[in-house]
């Protein structure tokens, strides 16, 4: 049957950039589509945890280099959290893994601006998706305008609210395994290093933390998140805790007195990992927040994107090559994402659930940090 591509991408974000990256090489006709028109702002927490550049770097060790330089004057490097018990126990930590934050406005922008230079990958921007359908001889993509697309496979890098993952593994999560969130850009907030990134712990929302990311520019990413579960059942409004928050916590009403707010406190969810949620349906991949690979512990997800997406394009050259996509075909990547990623979160969120239950461990945690040998121990288990 005539394609119009091997693999088609829906989502030009970290995962999506990245499958498209994995198979630059592959031989393959390879499109990306994106609903949006880059650069376009994505609402989240603009950490960019290490492991993000170390997995390009294997792919391509002058492309993380490239990354960075894309990125030279909309970010900045991060080498220490600051981390605040409910009870007020302060502990810093210092990271040797490279990490930054940057906002998604400019960050996804670079990376695919990388797809442009280094790979053949048709990239359709504006290109909202309507419906995916799959048959025993391929993938129709319809589009928003009418048009459609087929494929032979079709990889669901298209966020939380994923069209491909609601058509081909409609299941949604629940409540208990996802978490909302909000955040707002502000400049002068007194006491922030621009290495530096805080997360502050409250007695009154467990599950969550409220953060202060400095993202370069003298700007800041502040937010809070927690478990959806928990939102629900106390019928909070996120935005208006937020700016609670702001005003009356002893660690930030004098830091946000002379602040000034850039633009509207907007919400965003997160998919949390450690669900085992399906990765696959019929001639169908998913990757990131798509596949639910978001840290339960510390809520970022553009590592686990990246990492996940470049899985992806390891098995869906494999499957093209061998022209198979069945599901025992389709199956060594969801596998795969598991041994990588999934355990792993899985811990994490059982590890999450037990100190949403019993606070008073947090802080013997912090206590505990107080200790070198404790500190070195906590700084694993938490990432």
């Amino acid at each position: 049957m005539p394609y119009d591509y091997d693999v088609l991408i829906v989502g030009a974000g970290p995962a999506g950039t990245a499958c498209a990256l994995g198979l630059a090489e592959s031989g393959l006709r390879v499109g990306l589509l994106d609903k949006a028109r880059f650069p376009r702002d994505k609402v989240c927490g603009d950490a960019i945890p290490g492991p993000t550049l170390k997995a390009l770097a294997r792919l391509n060790p002058a492309w993380a280099a490239e990354l960075r330089a894309l990125t030279a004057g909309h970010r900045t490097d991060v080498r220490t959290s600051r981390l605040l018990s409910p009870a007020g126990r302060l502990v810093s930590v210092d990271w040797r893994a490279p990490a930054f934050n940057a906002a998604r406005l400019d960050f996804d922008a670079a990376l695919l601006t990388l797809v442009r230079r280094h790979s053949a990958t048709d990239i359709r921007e504006n290109c909202p998706v309507r419906a995916v359908v799959a048959d025993a001889e391929g993938v129709t993509v319809q589009l928003a305008d009418g048009s459609r697309l087929r494929a032979r496979l079709v990889v669901g890098c298209d966020g939380a609210h994923s069209a491909v993952a609601r058509a081909l593994a409609p299941a949604p999560l629940h409540r208990a395994r996802h978490c909302a969130a909000v955040r707002a850009y502000f400049d002068g907030v007194a006491d922030t290093p621009a290495t530096t990134s805080d997360f502050l712990f409250l007695s009154r929302y467990r599950a969550g933390y409220c953060w202060v990311f400095p993202v370069g520019g003298g700007r800041c990413n502040v937010g809070f998140g927690m478990l959806s579960e928990d939102v629900a059942r106390q019928k909070l409004d996120l935005k208006r805790v937020l700016r609670e928050l702001l005003a009356t916590h002893p660690a930030l009403a004098s830091r946000f007195a002379q602040a000034r707010q850039l633009g509207p406190i907007q919400g965003f969810g997160l998919p949390l990992g450690g669900s085992r949620r399906p990765l696959t349906g019929p001639r169908a991949l998913l990757c990131g927040d798509a596949a639910a690979l978001i840290d339960p512990l510390q809520g970022h997800g553009i590592d686990k994107a990246v990492i996940s997406g470049l899985l992806a394009a390891e098995h869906a050259a494999r499957c093209c090559a061998a022209a198979d996509f069945s599901a025992a075909a389709l199956a060594p990547y969801a596998a795969a994402v598991h041994q990588r990623l999934g355990r792993d979160l899985g811990r994490r969120y059982r590890l999450m659930r037990l100190l949403a239950r019993a606070p008073g461990l947090v802080e013997v945690a912090f206590g505990a940090a107080r200790w070198p040998v404790l500190r070195r121990w906590l700084v694993q288990a938490v990432g």
